[in-house]
């Protein structure tokens, strides 16, 4: 799928600036696919591709809700959206590729100091805790799922939606779901963290 021509652009930054209801969705549509097929398209693994989408809807939800960040004198819009989006992937990337050494270097930590069975009681006694507070907080069962699988470091969309039992839909929909339910869960998460910090020892 090619970029919109230029007067095209045009218009739908022009509707966007006039509030039209459905330039959003239509921006979306126009740019996900062009910009994809710039980072990378089929050449690009499961992981990146999924980045990669990721990456640019970040970077069109932003330009939809706050249209006059872009200067149309500047650029292209297409040149303007698809460098926010590089960008953007490579953050996210090294995001990634940093995690992904924390962890690997914390499991290394952990092979190497073997833990005394008090510990390990100590551990188990603090899992059951923890167990016994998530269930007594407004998680859904579908919350559970999503947790589970973002502790497991799946990080594909359609992974998680399947698992949580999402309808089909558009792809650039799907991603804004699936992202409003790890938002939702983080924030409760962080909410409940607090409620247990201010739980007696």
């Amino acid at each position: 799928m090619s970029f919109p021509s230029q007067s095209e652009e045009e218009t739908l930054h022009q509707r966007l600036l006039d509030g039209d209801p459905v330039a959003s969705r239509d921006v979306i549509e126009a740019f996900v696919d062009p910009i994809l097929a710039v980072l990378g398209g089929s050449r690009m693994t499961g992981l990146q591709r999924d980045e990669a989408y990721d990456s640019i809807i970040d970077v069109l939800f932003a330009y939809v809700q706050d249209p006059k960040r872009f200067i149309p004198g500047k650029a292209r819009l297409r040149k303007y959206l698809t460098e926010a989006a590089k960008k953007k992937l490579t953050d996210r990337r090294r995001s990634r590729e940093s995690r992904e050494r924390r962890e690997q270097n914390f499991g290394v930590a952990v092979e190497l100091e073997a833990r005394s069975p008090k510990e390990v009681m100590e551990t188990s006694v603090e899992a059951r805790e923890a167990m016994e507070l998530l269930d007594k907080s407004p998680f859904q069962p579908r919350d559970f799922i999503l947790l589970k699988l973002i502790l497991e470091g799946e990080g594909s969309t359609h992974a998680v939606s399947e698992a949580m039992g999402l309808p089909p839909m558009p792809e650039a929909e799907l991603r804004q779901v699936v992202k409003r339910h790890k938002d939702r869960l983080l924030k409760t998460l962080a909410r409940t963290g607090e409620e247990w910090a201010d739980v007696d020892p």
